[in-house]
């Protein structure tokens, strides 16, 4: 286990969080990794978020349980298909019916919390502006005003104790540059799951958005794909 400065790492069990694990502990931060039971569909991809942060060495790692099913409107947490064998050109246009309303400025709240509490500065998450399905919480321009808003909401960010940062290392990247940087870094991609419709114990569906993205990811980088597709 690393013994640097803290950190907090939103850990989903994906390979866009596993690799940005890997990434902050490369770079000598002691993590705090965070996971959230918030009533998704693919709720396997947290037994995936634990196998990544024991197989990083990550001690403390937190699952934060609440239950935006209430509230529905996505087809990850409502009785709503989710979308398969989309053409990949629209991926990029429009908001898909997968995206969760304002599921990543829920997620950075809780780290926010748990970054004053641990005396952390550094907060990382796996956004990604290049391969993605157009979800608006996965922008630089978002990213950018949440760091904004945690330096005027905290005691430390107020006091001028400290300057807190949000680091997305994944923002310009493709999938295949993920990937790449990943397996340099020693990440078991084996370990994780991207699908939002999966099957027990670790089958992905293959034909989701975030499954096309991923084989297309592995293609491109000249990587053998280790998921399991149905």
């Amino acid at each position: 286990m690393t013994t640097g400065k803290p950190a907090i790492v939103l850990v989903s069990g994906g390979l866009d969080s596993a690799t940005v694990a890997a990434i902050a502990r490369d770079q000598g931060f002691r993590l705090h990794a965070l996971s959230f039971d918030y009533g998704q569909r693919h709720v396997l991809e947290l037994e995936a978020a634990k196998r990544v942060a024991a197989a990083l060495g990550i001690v403390d790692h937190a699952i934060v349980r609440f239950d935006l099913r209430q509230f529905g409107g996505s087809a990850l947490t409502a009785d709503i298909a989710v979308p398969k064998d989309r053409d990949p050109a629209a991926m990029g246009v429009g908001i898909p019916i997968t995206y969760v309303p304002a599921r990543n400025t829920i997620f950075l709240s809780f780290a926010l919390a748990q970054a004053e509490v641990a005396g952390a500065e550094d907060i990382f998450i796996g956004v990604n502006a290049l391969d993605y399905s157009g979800y608006p919480d996965c922008r630089p321009e978002f990213i950018a005003s949440f760091e904004h808003l945690a330096n005027l909401a905290t005691k430390a960010g107020v006091e001028g104790k400290t300057k807190l940062r949000i680091h997305a290392p994944l923002m310009a990247l493709d999938k295949a540059a993920i990937i790449r940087r990943g397996v340099e870094l020693g990440v078991d991609y084996g370990l994780t799951l991207s699908c939002y419709d999966p099957t027990p114990p670790n089958i992905a569906c293959g034909g989701c958005d975030s499954c096309q993205l991923r084989r297309k990811g592995f293609r491109e980088a000249g990587v053998a794909d280790p998921t399991r597709y149905r």
